[in-house]
């Protein structure tokens, strides 16, 4: 249900980016809201109908106030579970006594209390019936969102318009489905970016990063994808590479491909402005086109400091920023064959302002200075908020910033590479998912840090983004090897997956440590990789649906115990992690909803009420438990993706009291654009009885280098011994262990795409 409140004799300022506004609504009988509002004072009140709950409410919350550059207004919430808002370093459920977050994109290492990278104005809410609502509010200015324990929420917002949708859900997925129907669905990654990807600032050089190359193919320690940092630059140049110290850097990448492996360059939102006239064509040839954000005292681009020097900085929005940005990444990919781009974006700025300061206007020093924005004014680590883009003041754009860096790239990448590719932003905003993914920024290797990664990953699924992860052991700071192993665990199961290191830090790739951890992060990747089967089905039905990709607990079981569950979570609705988070610690607490689970790595089930239990957790284990009902494709882990995927697959078959289960497997190329609307693609699903497995074909376009081969299945909740199991009516190869129930069903090799049965008897 879209709301405005606007200015209707002023044009003001409205955020310029593509959603998806529901039609006007012609059938009223049929909606699930009713819609009401108070003329004196001035309240919007949205009801539920089939409950008569009321999910929106502005008239007894904080008064209207429609100003130039102060707007506020306030709802009741329908309880105190209330997610979303970020981004911050918190807990996923939001404090609601008395707290205040700021919005106001900002290059800071994450910290309590403090704004962050990005901006993302949307909640879900629970009810007390626990049905589920969520309100987005579409605006990027500068924010800060109160939190009262009545409970109710408070906007005051710098500028724009009160653009606000309610979503209605019922359930939490469905909450997150209609809000990526209005701002976009997630983009679809390629197969290979759910590999293993390694990182650091100050490889220096490369022989290093060849040194390390080796000792990881050496290790058999899964890896998909190589990344440089700034180091790699020629002083610091975005779209350059040093000659000297990294001469063979096309070399390295032509290998890494040749191995089945990608490579991934940084590229800073920031251009420098002090090379000489003619020797860099970045700068040379976006004063030509006219793309640099300006300096509205003398109508010339802006000039701030970053990395190498006096920088301006690309308007992204500009209507000349798409062919700009293609023809400087198109020269640079002959030079380095880049199969992805990252990037910091807020954009960062190492002076304040400008070179030059800002002026002292109502833009750079506004008459509301949130206290909840860190830092004594907007331009603070930025460029002026009165600097001028194509299309407004950089005052209203700055929060788009990154959104609209991303969204150029993922199209310059489009057009360059003519199959799907990965950006991983820094900063993000409303729909970012759309385009790219995202790193949670400037992390400290500590436990803290590591816990944290968890409610920052389950709130981007909340903002449809799903692509998220962390710096695996910590970007600042040494790591140790117990944090590092235990990190390399739960970061398995962040949809990306990246060990990333800060400058002058003992380098902490997986080779490098003694070979108990290496076994260990070894063992937890190939997991990983056995799973990306069913991670890449997870990932289609969010591209398709805006399903989230990860769940939190309460998603399948809302109650009291479970929304404040965040050291949990699921992919999908079957498969549940429950990490180690603190050192010193060979047993975790994990909380079960009710039903049965099964323990992934030997089938054992596990009958809970909805119950805590302690389970061991060993040096080398991950915790994971596959929901009572559900069928989980694997397939067989390698080195790489790319080996992998000629591998056999398998089926974990889990029983629910009933004796039945159901799973799902989409397979496509992995890298082509739209196979769903061409065709390309395999979709199978798979139903478990009480002594059979079957498998149903909906779709079989995708045509495989090497055929789709069943291998193995595991059944569990087999409580009698079969004395004959028959795969497409011929004798397999089985084991049932009477302890744990389980059927295991080895040595087949049943094409994919067709249609099998599997029975025992």
């Amino acid at each position: 249900m879209p709301a405005q409140i606007f200015d209707p004799e002023n044009t003001r300022y409205e955020v310029p980016i593509d959603v998806h506004k529901p039609a006007k609504l012609t059938d009223i009988a049929n909606c699930d809201y009713v819609v009401s509002y108070v003329k004196r004072p001035f309240g919007l009140v949205v009801r539920r109908k089939s409950t008569k709950k009321v999910i929106f409410n502005s008239a007894v919350a904080a008064p209207l106030i429609f100003a130039d550059q102060y707007l506020q207004i306030g709802t009741l919430l329908s309880t105190k579970y209330v997610y979303g808002l970020g981004e911050h370093r918190d807990s996923f459920l939001i404090n609601v006594d008395w707290t205040s977050r700021g919005y106001w994109a900002r290059d800071q290492s994450p910290r309590p209390n403090t704004n962050l990278y990005g901006v993302h104005p949307f909640y879900l809410n629970m009810e007390d019936d626990n049905n589920a609502h969520g309100v987005f509010l579409l605006n990027s200015n500068a924010m800060q969102i109160d939190f009262q324990p009545q409970p109710s929420v408070t906007y005051r917002t710098m500028g724009g318009v009160l653009d606000f949708y309610v979503f209605t859900g019922p359930t939490p997925n469905a909450v997150v489905q209609q809000y990526t129907e209005l701002i976009g669905r997630p983009f679809m990654p390629p197969y290979w970016s759910l590999g293993f990807h390694l990182c650091r600032w100050g490889y220096n050089n490369s022989a290093t990063m060849k040194a390390v190359i080796k000792r990881m193919r050496d290790s058999k320690i899964p890896y998909d994808v190589q990344w440089n940092d700034i180091d790699s630059m020629d002083k610091k140049l975005d779209w350059t590479y040093d000659h000297n110290l990294f001469a063979d850097l096309p070399d390295i990448v032509k290998d890494l491909h040749a191995h089945g492996q990608h490579y991934i360059m940084i590229v800073d939102g920031a251009i420098s402005s002090q090379q000489p006239k003619g020797t860099y064509p970045p700068y040379d040839n976006g004063l030509v086109d006219g793309v640099f954000i300006i300096d509205p005292e003398d109508g010339k681009p802006l000039v701030g400091r970053v990395w190498p020097g006096d920088t301006v900085f690309p308007d992204f929005l500009h209507p000349k920023a798409f062919s700009y940005w293609y023809k400087v990444a198109a020269d640079f990919h002959k030079q380095i064959p880049y199969d992805g781009i990252w990037d910091m974006n807020e954009p960062s700025n190492f002076v304040a302002g400008s070179e030059d300061g800002c002026l002292y206007n109502n833009l750079n020093y506004p008459p509301f200075n949130s206290p909840a924005i860190l830092g004594s004014k907007l331009y603070e680590k930025t460029i002026c908020p009165s600097a001028a883009h194509n299309i407004s003041s950089h005052y209203n754009l700055h929060n788009l910033y990154g959104y609209s860096n991303t969204k150029i790239s993922d199209m310059v990448l489009r057009k360059l590479l003519k199959k799907r590719s990965i950006v991983i932003s820094r900063s993000t905003f409303a729909g970012i998912g759309v385009h790219g993914g995202h790193w949670s920024g400037d992390n400290h290797a500590t436990w803290d840090d590591m816990y944290y990664s968890i409610p920052e990953m389950l709130n981007f699924q909340l903002f449809g983004a799903p692509m998220i992860g962390a710096d695996i052991c910590g970007f600042l700071d040494p790591t140790t090897t117990e944090l590092c192993v235990r990190w390399t665990q739960v970061g398995a199961f962040y949809p990306f997956m990246r060990n990333h290191n800060g400058w002058n830090f003992p380098a902490q790739d997986p080779a490098i440590f003694d070979t108990r951890a290496q076994g260990a992060m070894r063992k937890v990747l190939l997991t990983r990789y056995s799973l990306l089967p069913y991670l890449y089905t997870l990932l289609h039905y969010s591209h398709q649906d805006g399903s989230a990709v990860v769940w939190p607990l309460f998603f399948i079981e809302p109650n009291e115990k479970t929304f404040k569950i965040d050291r949990q979570f699921l992919w999908g609705s079957d498969l549940m992690i429950s990490p180690v988070l603190k050192p010193k610690t060979f047993s975790t607490k994990a909380y079960f909803p009710k039903g049965l689970w099964y323990d992934f790595y030997t089938g054992n089930m596990i009958s809970s009420a909805g119950l805590y239990m302690f389970l061991d957790a060993p040096w080398d284990k991950i915790n994971l438990h596959v929901r009572g009902g559900a069928i989980i494709p694997t397939i067989e882990p390698d080195v790489t993706t790319t080996a992998s995927r000629k591998k056999k697959f398998s089926l974990f078959v889990a029983a629910d009291s009933n004796g039945t289960s159901r799973g799902e497997l989409f397979w496509d190329d992995g890298e082509s654009f739209d196979t769903v609307k061409t065709g390309k693609y395999t979709h199978l699903v798979f139903t478990g009885a009480q002594n059979n497995v079957t498998s149903e074909v909906l779709a079989s376009g995708y045509s495989p280098p090497t055929e789709l081969y069943l291998g193995h299945v595991l059944v569990c909740g087999v409580a009698k011994g079969p004395h004959q199991v028959l795969a497409n009516s011929k004798p397999a190869k089985f084991m049932w262990f009477p302890n744990s129930q389980v059927l295991n069903i080895t040595n087949m090799a049943l094409s994919l795409t067709h249609p099998f049965t599997i029975t025992w008897s």
